[in-house]
């Protein structure tokens, strides 16, 4: 019997994708739900799996292209076996066969190269396009050996051609779906949103004093750490109830306010910059907060993320501390209104009570939408933030 391996129907705000490396070729056999092909979305990368065990019966596309719903990907033949040649060829010719895709073998190809001698970046030890392109670009200049070729500028001796310099060549690769989506958003922000950005400061040592006293009790009956983004993420939402234009966002000459709090908590990774939506974060403990955002962190990481994870936010928290930033300006996440961003924590100076002491600070920053939240709103929103974070038994009081 012929299974057809369709591309699955995709969200409403996702239209196409574009194919990853296919880890199966026509002619290898396939297990029930074994990964045959990557399809990358603007938000993430799906699995195609098989359905049914047998035989890749045929391809319909190559890496790079694009598909839409429904499309036909594959058939596979589940009534046809292994041929007993294909058994016998060696496995090593077999490895090598699934290490590139239709297209890259082409390139390979045309090369006179061999799969074996590229070293690939892809996953599972796939050759990718620009493998290949990397390849070509370290191997040195052939030269003809039917006759030499003609001096450049010469009057009466061959002169040696000049060799160009190492480390001046371009490398154009395309820009994946998700960069594609990530560059049309920020600059849909900058284009439609009014946008500014206020800061604070503050100090964490009543928080860090606060995570030190409990961290180990909280690990062993929790099973989780105790980080400071569960302490940023109630704090935040604690905000976020006080001020509800900060929670809101515009469609078109409406504000929709939300009476909910899903926090988007960005993360990076290889593919880029993501932001899982943690949901209804007023109703999660501190320990939920801390196990949903390893989850998401690890998912994101793996790219194993589903599309309702990185859907529906109404606020977002960035952290560039962690890369060493002191103080930036973040960009919104439409159509949310405004963003949290967390800088390095530094030891300085400060005044405590008429005394000049060492303190671990860190610059708050939030970018906030101005058609809809007024400047007044928005420094109150930080000094909340700020307040709860420097006597964090605010919270347990409500003040």
């Amino acid at each position: 019997m012929l299974v057809e391996i369709k591309v699955p129907v995709l969200p409403e705000s996702v239209t196409e994708g574009t194919l990853g490396d296919w880890h199966k070729q026509v002619g290898d056999s396939v297990a029930v739900d074994e990964n045959i092909v990557d399809l990358e979305t603007d938000k993430v990368v799906l699995e195609i799996v098989t359905t049914s065990a047998g035989v890749i019966e045929s391809i319909s596309f190559e890496t790079g292209d694009t598909v839409k719903s429904g499309d036909l990907l594959a058939v596979v033949n589940t009534d046809a076996a292994v041929s007993a040649a294909a058994e016998e060829a060696p496995v090593a010719a077999a490895a090598s066969a699934n290490k590139a895709s239709p297209s890259v073998r082409k390139m390979i190809n045309e090369a006179d190269l061999s799969v074996d001698e590229i070293k690939a970046s892809g996953k599972k030890g796939a050759v990718l396009k620009q493998d290949v392109v990397q390849h070509l670009q370290r191997q040195p200049t052939q030269k003809s050996t039917s006759a030499p070729a003609p001096a450049a500028f010469s009057t009466e001796a061959a002169q040696p051609a000049i060799a160009p310099l190492a480390g001046r060549n371009d490398r154009r690769v395309a820009m994946s779906r998700l960069r594609a989506k990530i560059a049309e958003r920020l600059k849909q922000a900058q284009n439609t949103a009014a946008l500014l950005t206020t800061f604070n400061e503050v100090n964490l040592k009543p928080m860090m004093d606060t995570r030190a006293r409990y961290k180990d009790a909280f690990e062993k009956n929790h099973g989780v750490k105790l980080g400071m983004m569960s302490f940023f993420t109630r704090a935040s939402v604690e905000a976020l109830k006080r001020f509800p234009a900060i929670n809101a966002s515009v469609d078109g000459n409406d504000i929709v306010y939300h009476d909910y709090f899903d926090i988007g908590i960005a993360v990076s990774s290889e593919r880029g910059l993501v932001v899982p939506v943690l949901r209804d974060a007023d109703q999660l403990s501190y320990a939920e907060i801390e196990k949903s955002i390893r989850a998401l962190g690890e998912r994101a990481r793996d790219g194993k993320l589903a599309i309702e994870d990185l859907t529906g936010g109404t606020f977002s928290i960035t952290n560039g501390g962690i890369f060493g930033s002191m103080l930036s300006t973040p960009i919104l996440n439409p159509p949310q209104s405004a963003i949290l961003g967390m800088h390095s924590i530094q030891q300085r100076a400060v005044v405590i009570d008429g005394d000049i002491v060492a303190r671990p600070m860190m610059y708050l920053a939030l970018t906030y939408d101005h058609r809809i939240v007024d400047g007044k709103d928005a420094v109150h929103f930080l000094v909340t933030i700020k307040n709860i974070l420097e006597d964090p038994s605010r919270l347990l009081l409500g003040v």
